[in-house]
């Protein structure tokens, strides 16, 4: 990727870094909370809201498959079958899936994709039925075929390659620690030591933090907003997680949480996860790869996290091939 100014981490990072120079320096993945007071402060602020309109409009122009590329995929000529996509999802993820309460509508990078290929396969992004996702029941839903696939910041390993296929991928994170706003004792992973970490069940973070920090104490629950009020609440002292979703709540809501460490790990490569062996692998990359090379990758990027950040950096998709 030569014409890659930063990588994706550093674009987000940066994004923070800007955001927290205006004055937004931590939040909550819940329900939204006014911003922080900036009286005295002239510099203009990030507009941490999604474009909902500009969403809409380019969601809608994703054009459908002919009945030739459907019919050639016994996945998605399944779904054209049935006339919904069964989708396993979540819907508190600040930049990639969060719910707006007052339309029903969910916006954000993983629901720009996976409206698109809805849309892609069934000419209507609406035409589906949600089943919301958790750490603990991504592998099950879809080894039980409750699900035709699972979009949910779902990070790409060998362990869960043993148990259902993954199309993409279609974003790479880093892990990042959290600690509240007014913690000063932890700057660094080595600062971890002797500490209770929070992370979530079933992700790759308690087998990050035992090789990072393996004098940590760790303590999983199931979800993100779990371990964002233990760690409100005193009874962590740090949440270990992907930075992408702790940049997102420190964006959203101001005031609450700090970035100690913004990135630190392996690559965490989002996947889009089906049913082991599913032929939709092959009919999901195919759509990633006109989705990218037609310029909706980047488009969607910048309105779900670049301008919602204030990153200004170049990026490009991943390649694709889990």
């Amino acid at each position: 990727m030569k014409k890659l100014m930063l990588d994706r981490r550093q674009a987000i990072s940066l994004g923070f870094t800007a955001a927290a120079s205006l004055g937004l320096t931590a939040c909550s993945d819940g329900p939204s909370e006014p911003a922080a007071d900036t009286k005295g402060d002239n510099t203009a602020a990030v507009n941490t809201d999604i474009d909902k309109d500009a969403f809409d409009k380019l969601v809608a122009t994703v054009e459908q498959a002919d009945d030739a590329t459907i019919q050639a995929n016994s996945w998605a000529k399944a779904i054209k079958d049935a006339g919904t996509f069964r989708l396993g999802a979540t819907r508190t993820s600040v930049l990639f899936s969060q719910l707006d309460e007052t339309t029903g509508k969910v916006y954000g990078f993983d629901a720009a994709i996976y409206l698109s290929l809805i849309r892609y396969i069934l000419g209507d992004e609406n035409k589906y039925d949600y089943t919301q996702m958790t750490s603990d029941t991504r592998e099950s839903v879809l080894q039980n075929d409750n699900v035709d696939a699972v979009f949910a910041t779902y990070t790409i390993n060998d362990k869960r390659k043993a148990l259902v296929s993954f199309a993409g991928p279609y974003f790479v994170a880093h892990q990042g620690v959290l600690v509240a706003a007014d913690n000063s004792d932890i700057n660094s992973i080595d600062d971890l030591k002797g500490k209770k970490v929070a992370v979530q069940s079933g992700s790759t973070g308690p087998q990050i933090v035992e090789e990072y920090a393996p004098e940590a104490e760790v303590q999983e629950f199931s979800k993100d907003d779990e371990c964002r009020a233990a760690l409100e609440q005193g009874r962590v002292d740090a949440y270990v997680v992907d930075n992408t979703l702790h940049m997102g709540n420190i964006v959203k809501n101001p005031g609450k949480y700090r970035l100690a460490v913004d990135s630190f790990g392996p690559e965490d490569k989002y996947g889009i996860g089906l049913k082991l062996g599913s032929d939709g692998v092959d009919f999901v990359n195919d759509f990633l790869k006109k989705f990218e090379d037609d310029g909706k990758w980047a488009e969607f990027y910048k309105i779900c996290i670049a301008d919602r950040t204030g990153a200004t950096a170049e990026t490009e998709a991943p390649v694709l091939g889990a």
